[in-house]
């Protein structure tokens, strides 16, 4: 059986299957569990059993025996899915009501015939818990990884057996190639031995959430960070003392398309950005939405 054949024969849930066995495999570099894939992509464990049966027959997943073993795609089903074998896991963030659903991706979306110039339906196929979106519900995905778009609509209707939300598309954009830099705010800095309260009232008083701690290690420091130690009743602590030490950072020259696929990836909430090793600002969510927004 060619390759073609492989295809044509893959439903939409196998699609899916092989898709999050991919995904967490990057990820993990591991063999997966067929209760993992069930999990992500909101099926049954004996659904998925059932499939890989199919899917081996295919030999497009081969089985790895042991206590550590479960399933693991071949070179082939990466050619099924179109993927490259040595590329970046493959995810489409989706933001539901104005949160990044985590542990979710669109796998496709296939835009419906347009009846006026202002109005198009889509539907898109989400890898992930379909029942957790509802009729009414905001919806955004993008970047796609092909052509970059971007997408903002309202889900109209949900099919649960197919994993697919249809989807009223309100604004449509591509990605601007611009560098992180364009759009980066300049990091607000913070002593390490600022008190709580302190620290509090630089954040405030520049409009910010969030800033780096100047130490021999710096870290990173926002409003959620105080919250927790005030409620903890740790208020005579410093800075250095609720900082986060392991956080992201991309260089100033790289395409916005990637500090959105880092935050879709990682489901952190800001990126701080570097420039020749030093750390100059920070990006936020927020900020890269506002490069989607027409002034």
């Amino acid at each position: 059986m060619n390759i073609f054949d492989r295809i044509m024969d893959l439903t939409p849930v196998q699609r899916d299957i092989l898709t999050a066995l991919i995904n967490i495999h990057r990820v993990e570099g591991r063999a997966v569990k067929g209760e993992e894939i069930a999990e992500l992509i909101d099926r049954n464990p004996g659904t998925i059993r059932n499939q890989m049966q199919s899917l081996k027959a295919l030999n497009l997943v081969e089985g790895v025996p042991g206590p550590k073993g479960g399933y693991r795609s071949t070179g082939a089903a990466y050619e099924a899915l179109n993927i490259e074998a040595t590329g970046d896991v493959v995810t489409v963030p989706v933001i539901r009501n104005g949160v990044m659903m985590e542990g979710t991706t669109a796998s496709e979306i296939i835009f419906n015939k347009v009846m006026h110039s202002q109005q198009c339906e889509g539907v898109v196929r989400i890898i992930g818990n379909i029942r957790a979106f509802n009729v009414g519900d905001s919806i955004e995905v993008g970047p796609t990884p092909v052509n970059k778009l971007y997408i903002r609509g309202s889900v109209t209707g949900r099919d649960d057996t197919m994993s697919r939300l249809i989807f009223h598309i309100e604004e449509m954009i591509s990605v601007p190639k611009l560098a992180v830099k364009a759009i980066a705010r300049r990091a607000v800095r913070i002593p390490a031995n600022a008190s709580l309260q302190e620290v509090s009232r630089i954040l405030v008083h520049n409009g910010v959430s969030e800033g780096l701690v100047d130490d021999s290690s710096p870290g990173l420091v926002n409003l959620a960070d105080i919250t927790r130690a005030v409620a903890d009743g740790r208020t005579n602590q410093e800075a250095r003392e609720i900082m986060t030490r392991g956080f992201l950072t991309i260089d100033s020259e790289e395409l916005i398309y990637e500090a959105i696929k880092m935050l879709g990836r990682t489901g952190v909430s800001q990126l701080v950005v570097s420039e020749n090793g030093a750390l100059l600002g920070i990006v936020t969510a927020a900020d890269l939405v506002k490069t989607f927004t027409p002034a």
